[in-house]
């Protein structure tokens, strides 16, 4: 069950290690989450990614970031300069963007309700959070 969002949240801003790449957006679409599944995990070389989605139409960039097709129909945009993850892009959902949680500048406002793709988690990634854990998306689809 999806109980919380980060209603009080009016905008959001982030930015990439060094700093080349900012970026600001509107409030959070829905509470946020822990994925890990392969593909996040390989692009951001942790065992799990936190993401916030927000309406793609009310995110800008400082400086456009570079993008890599990942899969078909994804794009994840990345700083060219350090590297640093920074968002994700499904044409499944078109009007959204997600951005890296770890790359907001207030880490505190935005909280993972839940986990996903547990399907995928490396063995001994056991979250022990007590948070709901979905072995796909959440709702099990």
């Amino acid at each position: 069950m999806i109980a919380r969002a980060d209603t009080q949240v009016s905008e959001l801003s982030g930015r990439c290690l060094c700093g080349a790449v900012s970026y600001r957006a509107g409030p959070p679409l829905y509470p946020a989450t822990f994925c890990h599944c392969e593909s996040c995990r390989r692009a951001a070389a942790a065992q799990v990614v936190g993401w916030v989605t927000v309406a793609k139409h009310s995110a800008s960039f400082s400086a456009k970031p570079r993008y890599f097709a990942s899969s078909p129909g994804v794009e994840r945009g990345f700083c060219g300069v350090c590297g640093s993850p920074l968002s994700y892009c499904n044409a499944q959902r078109p009007d959204e963007l997600d951005f890296t949680i770890c790359t907001l500048d207030n880490h505190g406002v935005v909280i993972p309700i839940d986990h996903i793709w547990m399907s995928d988690a490396l063995p001994w990634d056991e979250p022990a959070d007590g948070l709901p854990q979905y072995q796909r998306t959440r709702g099990g689809a």
